[in-house]
């Protein structure tokens, strides 16, 4: 609908051209007419004519590129009925794509992904009792007028419902006049949180980390605590308090998940807690419930939402608090068009909004880590699991004196122990980073390996699905039974193990154990949620998964974790691999104990002496953060350093150098900030495009944007198939 001068949304602009950011790579807003009578201001969501056809845009601050005649710009199409984005989230929104060098209309078009969201929703029908009453009355009747006496208006099948009969009964009644037609707003996507339903009973040291949270929150304006706390130690409950707090203040809360679509253990406690689940934002939800969350967000009307890293751009009315629960997970890292690290935006928009962000780990980052010693955050430190519940106890297998049977990859120590869990009824987690049966395939007769012909990468074979795949562009097709190199049947073989392969080994040593294996690419969300809550009602004996079974899952009786591969992320050029390996480990290891079982966790290693296994193992966790944070600072790497991540690619080799060559050759000289590349990345070949990196490291203080904002200007144009992808604070190196 167009909007008239009185509209609620604020006055008319006096200029009559106006600038407006379209949802595409353009590097600044354009100008379009203000058509006479319709009103604007900036953060009004419009739809505007771009070439042949309409995209919805945002009219945004600043002025029109001044002296151009109204009458030969095209003009405004429409104003949606939807309140404008606030000052806050369109600073929010300019900021991140000053920091992280992308286009701004690629970032606002992150906050206007549910287009069918701008206008209101329609009314529903609903029926309300009159004065009238049916010529016959039946027991079904009988219900109805009974169960809607309430003077309430019901719409026709939930009042079917819940008097417990046909619809047809409703409309019978309906058509004697017994009900008139009425209608209301359409109802909450999900119920108000209510802060005092079921107030927890906190114990000793979640009680003062509970204290010390609230005094954060009723300060009402920016601050970043982080809750530091050993897995089981009620971080959770903890931070549920200031959400308590937020919601009797009157404001709305953002609690981001890693993998929100994988974690209804944590919608649940939610509901425990408040009596309602909050609102999801995920990329799995149905359209019309994104749509829905979106506009009662906007509105007001949904107070609390849990999600992934997306919805950190939703434009709430007014949000007063944000989680960031497993504030280390990488997850929280997007790579793809725009390029940007949720925890940190989630700072940022703290900032910009004035409210508390608080940060959630077992595990925190090293960045996170420094930032509370250094007294940028404020360090909320929760050292014992709650209720008293003990730690798992914690063993290094070493592979070199206690290795696995031929052509097996589990210790005797660990088959053993898996033995005598499961024989006191109680359950076994095996992990393995890896999907899949096998990372290779090769031939024993001519040596010939299995790669994909667009990526620089084995197939990996997925015996369950007979396929071996591309785990970087998809590429599949059907297992081989002969090489098609030499034709030689039956002598194909599958090097290194997978969830699958481990999953056969052990149905071998434990065939009457039942066995779940839990990995992404065998099951969708809905089946991924069943199998974690059969887990969690002791309904499988032996767990093997991947890393999704280290985000946060309760399973209630697993009292041992064994880790199959420990040394498997080591084993790369990553500067943040002794990080991330310790925290997977940290993580799936405290899945064990939760509810006060004895337990244990054991680590199959090559490397014993490893720093990462000795720091688990003992759980002297300080002294590993410590050599941590040390060698980042002798080697000025995050956070005492900067780096920016330059990806050149192309359809063949020679032009991803040749241009990677004439970005570096354009680099400005600035001291302090130095490049590095180009070189090949070790992925130099995805989906038939050659890729080479350069990498720029400079100090602290290094104006990182400005030198890449500028090398990219004075370097060679993007032409033919040229790509070149920015990301300011790397967490990949592939």
């Amino acid at each position: 609908m167009t909007l008239d001068s009185t509209d609620l949304f604020g006055p008319v602009l006096d200029r009559r051209v106006v600038p407006v950011l379209v949802p595409m790579p353009a590097p600044r807003a354009y100008s379009y007419a203000v058509p006479e009578g319709m009103a604007v201001e900036p953060g009004s969501i419009v739809q505007v004519p771009l070439g042949p056809r309409f995209v919805v845009g945002v009219v945004w601050d600043g002025e029109d590129d001044g002296g151009v005649d109204p009458k030969k710009l095209r003009a405004i199409e429409k104003v949606f009925d939807c309140p404008p984005l606030s000052p806050e989230m369109r600073a929010f929104l300019d900021w991140v794509a000053a920091y992280t060098l992308t286009p701004p209309g690629l970032v606002a078009r992150m906050a206007l992904r549910a287009p069918a969201a701008f206008d209101p929703e329609p009314m529903v029908e609903a029926l309300r009792l009159t004065d009238m009453r049916p010529e016959r009355m039946t027991t079904a009747r009988e219900r109805v007028l009974a169960r809607a006496s309430d003077g309430l208006s019901w719409t026709r099948s939930g009042l079917a419902h819940a008097a417990g009969v046909s619809s047809s009964v409703i409309d019978g009644l309906a058509s004697q006049g017994v009900f008139e037609t009425v209608f209301m707003p359409p109802p909450p996507v999900v119920a108000l949180p209510d802060p005092a339903f079921a107030a927890p009973r906190l114990e000793g040291p979640q009680r003062q980390a509970a204290v010390d949270l609230l005094a954060a929150v009723e300060e009402r304006k920016f601050s970043v605590s982080l809750i530091d706390g050993i897995t089981g130690s009620g971080k959770t409950e903890v931070y549920f308090e200031a959400i308590a707090a937020t919601l009797r203040a009157g404001r709305q809360v953002l609690i981001l998940l890693p993998e929100i679509a994988l974690t209804a253990s944590f919608l649940e406690r939610f509901q425990d807690r408040f009596g309602a689940k909050p609102a999801e934002w995920h990329s799995d939800l149905a359209p019309r419930t994104r749509e829905k969350v979106w506009r009662q967000v906007t509105t007001g009307q949904v107070r609390v939402v849990a999600g992934a890293r997306s919805a950190l751009f939703l434009p709430f009315e007014e949000l007063g608090l944000i989680i960031v629960d497993e504030e280390h997970d990488p997850a929280y890292k997007q790579e793809d068009r725009v390029f940007y690290n949720a925890r940190d935006m989630a700072v940022v928009r703290g900032r910009i909004g004035n409210f508390p962000v608080v940060l959630v780990s077992a595990t925190p980052s090293v960045e996170s880590r420094v930032n509370g010693e250094m007294g940028r955050y404020r360090p909320i430190h929760l050292p014992t699991r709650y209720g008293d519940a003990a730690l798992p106890d914690l063993g290094i297998v070493d592979m070199r004196r206690h290795p696995p049977e031929r052509g097996g990859f589990l210790s005797p120590v660990l088959v053993n122990h898996i033995g005598k869990t499961i024989g006191r009824s109680q359950q076994a987690l095996l992990f393995l980073n890896r999907r899949g049966y096998a990372p290779l395939t090769l031939c024993r007769v001519c040596g010939h390996r299995f790669q994909c012909p667009d990526c620089s990468s084995w197939l990996v074979e997925h015996r369950f699905r007979g396929q071996i795949q591309c785990h970087h562009c998809g590429y599949s097709e059907r297992t081989p039974e002969a090489c098609p190199e030499c034709g030689t049947l039956d002598h194909l073989v599958a090097c290194g193990p997978g969830v699958e392969r481990i999953a056969e080994e052990v149905e071998r040593h434990f065939p009457d154990a039942r066995t779940i294996v839990l990995s992404s690419d065998l099951m969708g969300v809905k089946r991924l949620r069943l199998e974690l809550e059969a887990i969690a009602r002791g309904e499988a004996d032996i767990v093997i998964g991947t890393q999704l079974v280290a985000k946060g899952h309760n399973f209630p009786n697993m009292t041992l974790v064994g880790i199959v591969d420990a040394d498997l992320g080591l084993a790369n050029g990553d500067p943040r691999a002794a990080e991330r390996t310790f925290q997977l480990l940290s993580q799936v290891t405290g899945r064990a104990g939760r509810t006060g079982l004895k337990s244990l966790g054991l680590l199959q290693t090559y490397q014993p002496q490893h720093p990462v296994m000795q720091a688990i193992v003992s759980g002297d966790s300080d002294a590993f953060y410590q050599r941590e944070i040390h060698e980042r600072e002798r080697a000025a790497l995050p956070p005492f350093g900067r780096l920016a991540s330059i990806i050149v690619s192309a359809d063949s080799r020679g032009d991803a150098e040749g241009h990677a060559r004439g970005l570096r050759n354009a680099a400005p000289r600035v001291d302090g900030i130095a490049i590095l590349g180009p070189a090949e990345a070790p992925l130099a070949l995805i989906r038939g495009r050659h890729r080479f990196r350069l990498l720029v490291h400079g100090r602290r203080n290094s104006d990182m944007q400005t030198f890449v904002r500028a090398m990219i200007a004075a370097g060679p144009k993007e032409r033919g198939s040229i790509s070149v992808q920015l990301d300011i604070d790397p967490q990949s190196f592939l």
